[in-house]
C-alpha cells in the first residue's frame, strides 16, 4: 500500500462483516492485533476460562507470525475477562505465554461479549526493532 501501512486478515467471519483487519502494521514498527477470542472457523472451541485465554493468545500470535514477529516483539497485552472469578486461570495462561517477555499488561472486567460462551478476549500489540523495512 502507498500509505505504507500492511493489514492481514484471518479470514474469520467478522472482519468482512464489520471492516476490519486481524493484524495492522505501521511504518514504525507498530503492530497492532485486533481482539482475539477463542474461536476458530467459526466455532468456539471449547474448554473453560485458561483454555480460551491460550486459545485467544495464540490466535494473535498467528496473525504476528504472518507478519514474521514472534512473542519476543510483544510490548502490551490487554485481557477483556467477564468474572472476576477468571482472573487467575487467565493470568497463569498469561504467565506461561509471555513470562520471558514481560510485556506491558491490562487485565479488564467487562460485561460480555457477542457470544456469551466466551470468557476472555484478548488483543496484542507487537514492536518491529531496526528499520522497520516489514511494513509495505
Amino acid at each position: 500500500m502507498s500509505d505504507g501501512i500492511r493489514r492481514i486478515g484471518s479470514g474469520g467471519p467478522w472482519e468482512e462483516a464489520f471492516g476490519y483487519s486481524r493484524a495492522v502494521e505501521l511504518p514504525n514498527g507498530l503492530v497492532l492485533v485486533s481482539g482475539s477470542t477463542s474461536v476458530k472457523d467459526g466455532a468456539i472451541l471449547d474448554g473453560g476460562p485458561y483454555e480460551q485465554a491460550v486459545n485467544a493468545f495464540n490466535a494473535a500470535l498467528a496473525a504476528l507470525g504472518e507478519l514474521g514477529l514472534g512473542r519476543e516483539q510483544v510490548v502490551r497485552t490487554r485481557m477483556y475477562i467477564t468474572h472476576a472469578r477468571d482472573v487467575d486461570e487467565i493470568g497463569r495462561a498469561h504467565k506461561e505465554l509471555f513470562d520471558a517477555v514481560r510485556p506491558a499488561a491490562s487485565m479488564i472486567i467487562v460485561s460480555g461479549f457477542v457470544d456469551p460462551r466466551l470468557v476472555v478476549e484478548v488483543e496484542v500489540e507487537a514492536y518491529r526493532p531496526g528499520d522497520n523495512g516489514g511494513a509495505a
